[in-house]
């Protein structure tokens, strides 16, 4: 078997059981499981990409997941934030 058939099957595989469903949880549901699905989709779209610049056999396009989940975890904290703005004026209410 190819290993670009085999790559191409993986990565769709991914695309169907990795994106789809958190795509579906971004769309809809309460704020912890969006960012769970935001998660999910990060962590398979890094996958995905890595993938197809396997497929492609382009080792220059690993740049893009690899900066990819550097901005993912800062996406994450400030949607973090966001859930809950008022978690750091409580927490100066309590220390006076």
């Amino acid at each position: 078997m190819d290993t670009a058939i085999l790559w191409s099957a993986v990565t769709l595989a991914l695309l169907l059981l990795g994106v789809a469903p958190s795509l579906f949880l971004v769309a809809r549901g309460s704020d912890v499981q969006r960012l769970v699905g935001l998660q999910l989709l990060t962590g398979s779209s890094i996958m995905v990409l890595i993938g197809l610049s396997i497929i492609v056999g382009q080792s220059s396009y690993l740049i893009v997941p690899l900066v990819l989940a550097v901005l993912a975890s800062i996406g994450t904290l400030v949607y973090t934030r966001l859930l809950n703005p008022g978690i750091d004026a409580q927490a100066v209410r309590d220390e006076e």
